[in-house]
């Protein structure tokens, strides 16, 4: 089932989010409904935040940008309860955008490499190191965990350039290719 997209302005993006026990829900349901939700807006990461919920899950599906990425070609899974354990010092910036805030692209500051621990989706722990574009792309949907968006992380000037944009997103004056909930 494709679940509506929230944008910028609902409060669900900027609340911190809850563990997922095993149990409360049909995690596995939720993943499936995500990944369609994920496939229609053609994006390539959706956090439960972004879908109204508030527990430490996301998904990430790089298989679309595996012609300009070829490290993303299978890079396709869920991430529960996750936690960034280690960053790399080594930065780098690159161009960001959001299927909540649409039509919003500004360029972040990330590190390189991440180390992030987390559990699949049958509640299993996993560690796994990533770099480059599936670094950025786990960093972004972690934020959305967080309570964060990536417009939170570019400089006090770049994000007075954008506010116009993020009001009118909040008020229902944007329009976006998918589901929405303003």
């Amino acid at each position: 089932m494709i679940l509506p997209i929230y944008l910028y302005g609902q409060a669900a993006l900027r609340k911190p989010t809850e563990d997922v026990v095993p149990g409360e829900m049909d995690v596995k349901e939720l993943l499936a409904n995500m990944q369609e939700t994920l496939t229609a807006a053609e994006g390539c990461g959706l956090a439960a935040p972004q879908v109204g919920l508030s527990k430490r899950i996301f998904i990430v599906d790089g298989t679309e940008l595996g012609e300009d990425y070829p490290d993303c070609v299978d890079f396709k899974q869920a991430f529960l309860n996750p936690e960034i354990i280690e960053e790399s010092e080594e930065t780098v910036s690159y161009s960001e955008g959001c299927l909540s805030l649409p039509g919003i692209s500004e360029n972040v500051v990330r590190p390189e490499t991440i180390t992030i621990r987390y559990q699949d989706a049958d509640f299993n722990w996993k560690e796994e190191t990533f770099s480059g574009f599936k670094a950025r792309i786990v960093q972004h949907e972690y934020d959305h965990l967080e309570g964060h968006v990536f417009t939170d992380r570019i400089s006090p000037i770049r994000r007075q350039f954008v506010k116009g944009k993020l009001t009118n997103i909040a008020k229902g004056k944007t329009t976006a290719r998918y589901r929405c909930k303003r």
